[in-house]
């Protein structure tokens, strides 16, 4: 049988820059002072991840990898001082990072007046000029593509990147693979029938009962499609805490 492909555009990414300043925040690195080995390893982790469920990835991701193996390795090339005169140059030297952390707060920059302008724009969505209309006849007309979550993509990512780690560690040592074909829609319908037996909450982690690695591809777009289609509420407590999934009314 032909193998399926679940070939999935998603645009909530914003960009290398904005993944790279997730990464950033969430480790709590300063980012005058990138430790770019690490930062490198997390990068290519999503960025591996990102592959593993066949999401179109934008080439502008694979040349900020790249960018970041080039600083990487000018970073790890030994620096040989033999006069003072080299001395002088190589203090005068720019370090290889200089123009990724500049690029950051310049994004950072811009990125933060983008809030600033869309909460001024939800302040004067506030102020109306003239009486208000009856517009119930058009509420359920009303559609948006775009994800309104409490988390983020790249924290289901994360989360997703957890259950990857977990479900490989209790694989057993040998087993006997058998093909199974599970269509989206379908489980789909049987993450809602889950919720509803379970009073319309669980763990993000519960919904992953099967080691099998198309199950858990196949179980994450069905997630990430229900929360695009909003029929699921996906909520975190805190920062690094665990994803909680609920049906929506």
């Amino acid at each position: 049988m032909e193998k399926l492909h679940y070939n999935v555009k998603i645009d909530a990414f914003e960009g290398p820059l904005d993944l790279l300043l997730h990464l950033i925040n969430r480790l709590e690195i300063d980012i005058y002072d990138i430790p770019v080995a690490e930062i490198t390893e997390q990068y290519l982790l999503y960025i591996h991840t990102m592959k593993e469920l066949e999401l179109d990835l934008a080439s502008e991701y694979l040349v900020m990898a790249a960018t970041l193996l080039a600083i990487k390795s000018k970073m790890l090339l030994p620096k040989h001082e033999e006069s003072l005169d080299d001395e002088l140059e190589f203090a005068e030297e720019e370090d290889p990072r200089d123009e990724l952390v500049e690029r950051l707060i310049e994004y950072r920059k811009y990125k933060e007046a983008a809030s600033d302008l869309k909460n001024l724009e939800l302040e004067r969505g506030l102020m109306f000029t003239k009486p208000p209309s009856d517009l119930s006849d058009y509420s359920s007309e009303v559609k948006t593509d775009k994800l309104d979550l409490d988390v983020s993509l790249y924290d289901m990512l994360g989360a997703l990147q957890k259950l990857l780690r977990r479900k490989k560690l209790q694989r057993p040592l040998s087993t006997k693979i058998t093909r199974q074909e599970i269509p989206i829609e379908q489980r789909m319908d049987e993450i809602l029938q889950d919720l509803r037996v379970n009073k319309g909450r669980r763990s993000f982690f519960d919904l992953f009962p099967s080691n099998e690695k198309e199950y858990l591809v196949v179980t994450f777009l069905a997630i990430l499609e229900l929360m695009k289609r909003r029929e699921i509420i996906v909520e975190q407590d805190s920062n690094f805490s665990d994803i909680f999934v609920m049906g929506k009314e």
